[in-house]
């Protein structure tokens, strides 16, 4: 008796998990002709790191300003920012490993677990090499560099910044992950977003909806955005991922990293030692708070930005992918911080 039970209630979640799936694809964003902002590319050098080609765009000269995008994004997410700080320092805007215009990773045995490729730890290894070779002995001293980091590009950034605390002139984050998912993953990020999020861990279920359907991309980003993007822009987002499969795979291991109540215990534990050592520092900090927002949106979560030591905070219209929605206010306020930390 007590295994028909169970069973009933595996039925019962699984059916519920696909009428979240349905309700999505039937809310698809169909994208629009004309954006209202610059669609154009950023232009892309590529440089040899650990044997794999990176693309990043590169331009000025000064103290290093770094620009570090999420999933399922790339550079591309900076473009309308950028031009905020031109002149004002050496731009370097990567593209994460097998995201953007970057290579593609291989399996590399029969028996690989198929997320080991784009681990958390694997792209802080290749972006760990990529700065080391495009900064050099600035990464290590000097307090000269500011990062400026959004989604998953925060845990790496502010992981990367946690080692190289020398290095640091500034930090300008905004929907981060400022700390581990543990005060109720459902509040944080919605009940039905929640819901996706454990279906995408969901092996077998999160290779159908990513590596067949594209769905982080296609669906989540789309969504995720308050206003519509264009056929350009989505297609410039979609345009690494066109092909089903494996080159999808980056865009799934991405959720399967996000530290919910203590899994997976290795990212857990370095985004918590990165969350204590963040209420300690002194440099000068800028929280871009995105309204409504998606994973700051937790009064805990909120708070914890608003306290830290050095900070300035400026709301902006958004979701999470806020660069797409307000690109002008977040590029004025980052100008601003930016000459108002060098005059000190």
């Amino acid at each position: 008796m007590g295994c028909v039970k169970c069973l009933g209630i595996l039925v019962l979640i699984f059916a519920l998990l696909i009428g979240v799936f349905i309700f999505l694809v039937n809310h698809r964003v169909t994208p629009i002709d004309e954006s209202p902002y610059d669609t154009t590319p950023l232009p892309k050098k590529y440089v040899t790191v650990l044997g794999k080609k990176m693309a990043y765009y590169e331009e000025g000269e000064g103290d290093p300003i770094v620009f570090l995008h999420g999933n399922p994004t790339s550079s591309y997410l900076w473009r309308n920012i950028i031009p905020f700080v031109q002149g004002k320092g050496r731009i370097i805007a990567p593209d994460l490993i097998g995201m953007g215009d970057s290579e593609k990773l291989e399996i590399q045995s029969e028996n690989e677990d198929p997320d080991f490729r784009y681990s958390f730890f694997e792209h802080s290894k290749y972006l760990d090499a990529l700065l080391e070779e495009l900064l050099g002995e600035l990464s290590k001293e000097g307090n000269k560099v500011t990062i400026v980091i959004h989604d998953w590009g925060s845990a790496l950034g502010f992981h990367w910044a946690h080692r190289h605390q020398n290095a640091i002139k500034g930090i300008c984050f905004g929907e981060a992950i400022v700390g581990p998912f543990d005060h109720g993953s459902d509040t944080v990020f919605g009940y039905i977003a929640f819901q996706v999020f454990h279906m995408m861990r969901t092996i077998g279920l999160g290779e159908w909806m990513v590596l067949d359907h594209d769905f982080f991309v296609e669906y989540i980003l789309p969504l995720s955005i308050q206003r519509k993007l264009s056929k350009v822009e989505l297609d410039q987002y979609i345009k690494p991922y066109r092909n089903k499969g494996e080159d999808r795979r980056p865009t799934l291991t991405w959720p399967r990293m996000v530290p919910i109540h203590g899994m997976p215990k290795d990212v857990h534990t370095v985004v918590s030692e990165y969350h204590e050592w963040l209420k300690t520092t002194t440099f000068p900090k800028l929280w871009i708070n995105a309204n409504p927002g998606a994973i700051l949106r937790h009064p805990a979560a909120r708070e914890f930005c608003r306290n830290l030591i050095n900070v300035t905070h400026t709301t902006v219209n958004g979701i999470h992918f806020f660069q797409e929605d307000s690109p002008n206010e977040i590029g004025f306020a980052l100008s601003e911080w930016y000459d108002n930390i060098n005059e000190k």
